[in-house]
């Protein structure tokens, strides 16, 4: 007997990747074991945080909405029309939805059982290969033309090659993981794998691996009556297992699982089964790795309620780029990502700060990070550097509006505290109430440092002059560079200052090539990356963008990369500096996430010559672009 409701599915279906791929045999299979819904405008499919359906869906005719909540409000990111699909989270990932489906018109949507669809996925590469995209790439249709490889959070939009990182980047999974011998009892396999709070265990023969025993296992066999608890765990194993190599990326291990339809894999020296067992790695693992993606992370900092939580997501963020860096990802890309992050824990620390005090600012003002979060170069967890600025206020309100402000500072430091960036030791927050000052007292801060350039003043413009708008009126903060800029144009005592100050750090080697080192203290023969290394090439870039009047750029990369547009001449320098810079960023922080420190210091014992060398190349930059700041500023008297 004909199914004229499933043949109807199955005909529409048919039109659109990834059913296009499928048999007509098996999609009406498929399309009989479906439901048809029927949605009145506004009705909710499915909301944020809530558990997953046991099926996805896709719009017949109508409109899906696809939002999320920011500030209390839905922000529509997404619009799913005819042949889209979405909820695909149940295929890959065990946590709840992360947006909410809501009909923007009566609506006709299919839904898709999974348990019915899953074996069509596994054994159809094309099929899975769509659904793979669509979810790493979190769109409707990743062939569509528009939204092609486009990771989409909330209101923020990051490109393909951002999103490939956290898709094509190494997955970690558990090493030396614990294992039994076939003819080990299963009471005593059950006990250890309790004792050792793990889910499953590997059965071997000469550390080569030979089947697998999970609790789902110990479940269905043992707990049923099926096998006794004293019969050998070879009769209870599966077998054989799946066995991958150690550089599998997440999407690699997606695909493992989803087409041998199992949650646990064997990783082996060489990947294949006649190999010693190194580690395994569990579906676990991939929903642990899902949460590193650069989307989800923000999203978590707009949900934070609490400093914990905006600490997970900075823990979080230290495992993507510690998996960015190890699968090469160039630099400026993770800086990029991460400085979004920073941004994001900064900018939800001062909206939990205002909710703790309980009345709103009683002016516009603006929160500044300075220093290297300034520059957005702040990968590691080193120390805080910020300012505020508010606007004028007549002199009678003066001293309590700023007293409000320096208790958001206290709080907001507080917390930034809390989740990892300390106390800068010299003080220079915006909870200090030198840093927190109205937007004219700002100005004139400024024109001092310029104007009148002692040692201290320049000190304070190698941090000052560095700084990014995080949160509040960006007015306020254009209003300070325009007058850094009138201040500093042609104004030749201010940057033979700033220039002298630059060359303080020659290029750190000696006589024969030898590297310069710290010759006592605590850190007594080791290398000062930053000193000696990194900051020569800041300061450089800084003084010598503020004397070509380039604007809204703080970024040390990014001001190289414009001034070889601006100075064609001197473009081979800058380039250069800009890999030297990218190298040795990518040095210190290597160091100090193996370390779990600021990553300044240097074991030279503990490179490799090849490493050496490297650090050595990046030393002649230093020289090259020194020389141009001498020649430039006339430094010779002060040199």
């Amino acid at each position: 007997m004909k199914n004229s409701i499933a043949e109807r599915i199955t005909d529409f279906l048919k039109q659109y990747p990834p059913f296009s791929s499928l048999q007509y045999a098996d999609l009406l299979e498929i399309a009989k074991n479906s439901k048809v819904l029927y949605l009145e405008k506004n009705q909710t499919l499915f909301k944020i945080n809530d558990v997953t359906h046991g099926f996805f869906y896709v719009v017949n005719s109508g409109a899906i909405g696809l939002s999320v909540t920011s500030d209390s409000d839905d922000v529509l990111i997404d619009k799913c029309d005819e042949g889209d699909i979405l909820g695909l989270r149940p295929f890959f990932a065990k946590d709840n939805y992360l947006m909410t489906a809501k009909a923007r018109e009566e609506s006709i949507v299919y839904a898709i059982p999974i348990d019915i669809f899953t074996p069509y996925v596994a054994s159809n590469p094309p099929v899975l290969s769509f659904l793979l995209e669509s979810f790493a790439s979190n769109t409707r249709n990743p062939y569509d033309k528009n939204n092609k490889g486009k990771l989409i959070s909330e209101n923020v939009i990051y490109n393909d090659q951002n999103a490939e990182i956290q898709y094509y980047q190494p997955i970690k999974y558990t090493e030396n993981p614990v294992t039994a011998s076939p003819s080990d009892i299963v009471r005593y396999v059950a006990q250890t794998m309790s004792s050792s709070h793990i889910g499953s265990i590997i059965i071997h023969e000469n550390r080569k691996p030979i089947g697998i025993v999970t609790d789902k296992d110990l479940r269905s066999k043992i707990a049923t009556g099926l096998f006794g608890i004293d019969v050998t765990i070879d009769k209870i194993m599966s077998s054989p297992v799946i066995t991958v190599a150690d550089n599998l990326s997440l999407a690699e291990a997606q695909i493992m699982m989803l087409k041998n339809n199992v949650t646990h894999l064997c990783v082996t020296k060489d990947g294949s089964r006649d190999s010693e067992i190194t580690g395994i790695l569990t579906e676990h693992d991939i929903v642990v790795a899902q949460a590193n993606n650069p989307g989800v992370l923000l999203k978590q900092c707009k949900r934070a309620m609490k400093s914990a939580d905006l600490k997970e997501v900075r823990l979080k963020l230290s495992d993507l780029i510690q998996h960015s860096l190890d699968k090469n990802v160039p630099i400026q890309h993770i800086t990029s990502i991460v400085g979004e992050i920073n941004l994001a824990i900064t900018t939800r620390a001062i909206e939990l700060a205002i909710e703790k005090i309980g009345t709103p600012p009683p002016t516009e003002f603006a929160w500044m990070n300075m220093g290297s979060q300034g520059r957005k170069e702040q990968l590691l967890m080193t120390d805080q550097d910020n300012a505020i600025v508010f606007e004028d206020v007549p002199e009678e309100q003066y001293d309590t509006v700023k007293q409000y402000y320096i208790e958001l500072a206290e709080k907001v430091t507080k917390t930034l505290n809390k989740v990892g960036y300390i106390y800068c030791p010299a003080g220079m927050m915006a909870s200090n109430p030198l840093w927190c000052k109205s937007v004219t007292d700002w100005q004139n801060q400024f024109k001092g440092w310029i104007n009148t350039p002692g040692e201290k003043g320049i000190l304070h413009c190698t941090i000052f002059f560095d700084y990014d708008f995080v949160y509040g009126s960006e007015a306020l903060v254009d209003a300070i560079t325009k007058t850094i800029h009138e201040e500093t144009n042609d104004n030749q005592l201010f940057f033979a200052y700033l220039g002298a100050d630059a060359l303080k750090n020659p290029p750190p080697l000696g006589f024969f090539r030898q590297f310069l080192v710290e010759n006592d203290g605590e850190h007594k023969d080791t290398f000062d990356l930053k000193a000696r290394a990194l900051m020569p090439l800041i300061d450089s870039a800084r003084i010598l963008a503020l004397s070509k009047g380039i604007k809204n750029v703080s970024n040390t990369l990014s001001r190289y990369a414009k001034l070889a547009e601006l100075e064609p001449q001197n473009a081979p320098i800058y380039e250069a500096c800009a890999d030297a810079f990218s190298e040795l960023l990518n040095f210190r922080t290597e160091e100090g996430l193996q370390n779990d420190s600021d990553g300044r210091y240097l074991n030279l014992n503990e490179l490799s010559k090849l490493d050496k060398l490297k650090l050595k190349n990046d030393f002649q930059p230093i020289n090259d672009i020194q020389e141009v700041i001498k020649n430039r500023f006339q430094l010779t008297y002060f040199t």
